[in-house]
């Protein structure tokens, strides 16, 4: 299961998960995402299945688990990428920090942080009862670096690869060695969303945004949503066994920057 996989980087982690195999469901607030990226799958790789879910409504994911559960039968990978940020939660030249309201920031906190709490617990008990299970944690280098004006998004990044390292030894040690949770903090990503802030135009070169977020990555390029996927397959693969309570940079280099 991907939560928020209507999204450009949940959504190709979606499409490498049905490459290689496995039944997908997607996860997310807009039905009509999710549909358009289960669409996209390749006619040759397994059904999958798309569905409206609120992560931070517990009903709701218990809905979108059932019928999850009643179309597979089980689940052997959660994979939590919904998130996200908001400008009012944003520092900026129009909005001090000072002035940044307490519900934008409550809002952007519990989308980053419960939106990944939320679905643990409620497919981990599916977990804990067959002994073994993935979850996945979609985070930010953000969680890592702090980003200026990021203050929001930054801090509930932050607190769910806290939680990533909890909820590792809790379902090793509590209910199987078997169950594994990790996470992967990509970079800064060039997709859909986005493409307006760092470039100038169609087919256009950077913008100043870009080239000064480039000025902080080594390898001096923007990543790309199929390499986070790439991260994500290695992490809930078997090659992974012994790995559980590890964060993975997929980010260039920007998080080993010294900076001078």
């Amino acid at each position: 299961m991907v939560t928020g996989g209507g999204g450009a980087i949940c959504g190709e982690i979606a499409r490498a998960l049905a490459g290689e195999g496995a039944s997908v469901a997607i996860w997310d607030l807009s039905p009509e995402a999710g549909r358009t990226k289960l669409d996209a799958l390749p006619a040759t790789q397994p059904p999958g299945l798309a569905l409206a879910c609120d992560v931070l409504d517990r009903d709701s994911v218990r809905r979108a688990l059932g019928q999850t559960l009643s179309a597979f039968g089980t689940v052997d990978i959660l994979v939590n990428g919904a998130g996200g940020s908001r400008a009012e939660a944003t520092t900026s030249p129009r909005l001090a920090f000072f002035d940044i309201p307490t519900e934008a920031l409550d809002g952007v906190l519990r989308l980053n942080f419960l939106s990944a709490v939320i679905p643990s617990q409620e497919v981990g008990r599916v977990f804990a009862e067959k002994k073994a299970g993935v979850i996945l944690n979609i985070a930010s280098v953000a969680a890592l670096r702090p980003l200026t004006r990021s203050i929001a998004y930054s801090s509930g990044k932050a607190a769910t690869l806290n939680f990533t390292a909890w909820l590792a030894v809790h379902m090793a040690r509590e209910y199987s060695p078997a169950i594994r949770v990790n996470a992967v903090a990509p970079g800064f990503i060039l997709t859909e969303q986005n493409r307006f802030l760092l470039l100038e135009g169609e087919g256009g070169g950077l913008s100043e945004r870009g080239k000064r977020i480039l000025e902080a990555v080594p390898m001096r390029r923007l990543g790309r949503p199929e390499e986070i996927a790439g991260a994500v397959l290695y992490l809930v693969s078997e090659q992974a066994r012994f790995v559980t309570g590890a964060v993975l940079a997929v980010d260039g280099g920007f998080t080993a920057e010294p900076g001078v």
